[in-house]
């Protein structure tokens, strides 16, 4: 059986990485899917490679017009949420002396003011009650990493977010959970750094940093999101799941 038939799931920065492995994966289970990214090639590309039941539209989720604009669509074609994976997100590294006004409103605005609104402005169309899903990260809860300060400042917001909203989306027959990512070989890592050579040295050392001495694959995170979004977490609202190969739990 499918187990997300009938579902219409919303997943931000769905393009590449772990948004478009969980997109193809909710569609494998039966999903209609609406996928978010700023690249339209991107999008192209996800949509090809998915095939089917996949919808989707260029924006950028620091944007309310941009998100007024994926609700919409969503609004015209399926009328309803059932499922939102509130993934899009961005990372620079920048130590304390070198942090600016710009990269500070550049982080936030996408992975803290990004995630209030998305969330906020799904809710008129999760009619059928349903799940929304933060992608957050350990380094906003349980590690540091010194040029990472405001990158893990928005995702600490995101999951003091969740928290607060447990109470009032309960009441609307809601569920809302973090989804946090330990090291994950994803195009996102690569961007971080200015070489190829860099961000294989980067990778060595997370792999050393992790019990399990290796990354995670998109198609993990996804296998957990789509954990978190189904039913089989039925009697799960609020908590944080740390996918992280056990960086952050030793």
């Amino acid at each position: 059986m499918l187990k997300l038939a009938g579902k219409v799931a919303v997943i931000t920065g769905g393009s590449t990485g772990i948004g478009l492995a969980t997109a193809r994966r909710f569609v494998d289970a039966g999903a209609h899917v609406f996928i978010t990214g700023r690249r339209r090639a991107e999008l192209d590309k996800a949509s090809a490679e998915i095939g089917r039941n996949i919808t989707t539209v260029q924006g950028d989720v620091a944007s309310l017009a941009d998100l007024d604009r994926l609700y919409a669509t969503v609004r015209a074609e399926k009328g309803v949420v059932d499922i939102l994976f509130a993934n899009a997100g961005t990372v620079e590294h920048v130590k304390i002396d070198a942090i600016t006004e710009e990269h500070y409103d550049r982080v936030m605005n996408v992975n803290l003011k990004g995630v209030v609104f998305t969330v906020q402005k799904a809710l008129p169309l999760m009619t059928r009650g349903g799940s929304i899903v933060v992608n957050t990260s350990i380094v906003g809860v349980a590690k540091g990493v010194p040029s990472l300060g405001i990158y893990s400042a928005s995702k600490a917001g995101a999951r003091g977010l969740i928290r607060a909203l447990v109470p009032d989306l309960s009441a609307r027959g809601i569920r809302i959970n973090a989804l946090s990512p330990g090291s994950t070989d994803t195009p996102i890592f690569d961007g971080q750094f200015p070489s190829k050579e860099i961000a294989n040295m980067a990778r060595g050392a997370a792999n050393a940093l992790t019990p399990m001495k290796r990354m995670g694959t998109p198609d993990e995170l996804a296998a957990a999101a789509f954990f978190l979004a189904s039913d089989e977490s039925s009697y799960v609202t609020g908590i944080d799941l740390q996918v992280d190969g056990g960086m952050a739990q030793i």
